[in-house]
């Protein structure tokens, strides 16, 4: 199983979305400061996750939520932002 998964700064205006096969791994990398991506932003919240059966999928979803039309989607569907 592959997870998508949306991280948001406690303290910043600022998304992060990615994908894993291991959650609870790759989150604990993310709240270690391993991640470059993330470290500046620490700390943050898991606001949601999406988990799919294939790699290509998750890849794909992750690619969809960084476009203007996902990030409108998960912020109206995923984060009730609107």
């Amino acid at each position: 199983m592959y997870y998508v998964y949306i991280l948001s700064s406690v303290e910043k205006d600022w998304t992060y979305v990615g994908h894993t096969s291991n959650l609870k791994q790759r989150l604990n990398a993310h709240k270690e400061g391993k991640s470059t991506a993330t470290r500046n932003y620490r700390p943050f919240v898991l606001e949601s996750y999406v988990m799919v059966k294939e790699k290509e999928k998750a890849i794909q979803l992750e690619k969809y939520f960084k476009t203007g039309s996902g990030i409108a989607w998960m912020n109206k569907r995923l984060l009730q932002r609107n």
